[in-house]
């Protein structure tokens, strides 16, 4: 069976190179300035090989986040007896209302996620997904369309940013940070505050994120199949 990369699981084939939620009743503009003023909320959806990898990143970089499913919040005990102390189960609903949400799930699995609201205005989506045709193993054909434009639509309101998805599982749960430098993160998507938000969490996280700016600048460099997915660097 051949490996398999992103939130829809990962190849450990990877080359190493030196080079508290807010209400559902509230305003968009107060979560805008929530996200300013306050502590920003992060949220994992999905718990398989990149959704516990980030897990395990958030609880070594000591940041609060939750972690949801479509199963419930039961089902996450094994994540939770070893993160439990900053990553917590949360039901799927109210993980949704969190500030920053990182979308850890196979790529044709999205669509679920994204139908249990109908407004995601001043959120972040962070799109971890690739998008793959099973059982070739090749990009999905999507007509010419970068998968992350395609999961954009699907949460209107939201700003979305690509991150997460082009290193391995195990080399993302793995300690970024070496003799060497730290592991290089790739992050893109058309709305700079949003890219800024996600890259300063990269960093938080232990990574040194690389800002390709916005979609029509890196094209599909991030997405699977691409020359940075699998690419494994570390910044000095």
């Amino acid at each position: 069976m051949p490996p398999i990369y992103g939130a829809n699981g990962n190849s450990p084939a990877c080359r190493e190179t030196t080079s508290s939620f807010p209400s559902p009743t509230t305003s968009t503009d107060n979560l805008s300035i929530s996200r300013r003023t306050t502590m920003t909320t992060y949220a994992i959806i999905g718990s398989g090989a990149i959704g516990s990898a980030l897990a395990e990143r958030f609880h070594a970089a000591g940041i609060d986040a939750v972690i949801a499913n479509t199963r419930g919040a039961a089902s996450l005990q094994t994540i939770t007896d070893k993160f439990g102390s900053t990553v917590k189960a949360a039901e799927l609903e109210q993980a949704l209302h969190s500030d920053v949400i990182i979308l850890a799930v196979p790529y044709d699995a999205v669509p679920q996620v994204a139908k249990r609201k109908s407004d995601w205005e001043g959120r972040i989506i962070v799109d971890a997904t690739n998008a793959i045709d099973f059982p070739a193993f090749k990009p999905r054909d999507l007509g010419g369309r970068l998968s992350s434009e395609i999961v954009a639509e699907l949460f209107p309101g939201a700003e979305l940013v690509k991150a997460f998805n082009t290193l391995p599982a195990a080399v993302l749960a793995a300690d970024p940070v070496k003799e060497s430098g730290r592991r290089v993160l790739f992050l893109s998507g058309n709305f700079q505050e949003a890219r800024t938000t996600v890259a300063d969490l990269i960093a938080r996280l232990g990574f040194a994120p690389s800002d390709l700016g916005s979609f029509k600048t890196s094209g599909s460099l991030q997405h699977f199949g691409q020359p940075l997915v699998a690419l494994n660097l570390l910044k000095d």
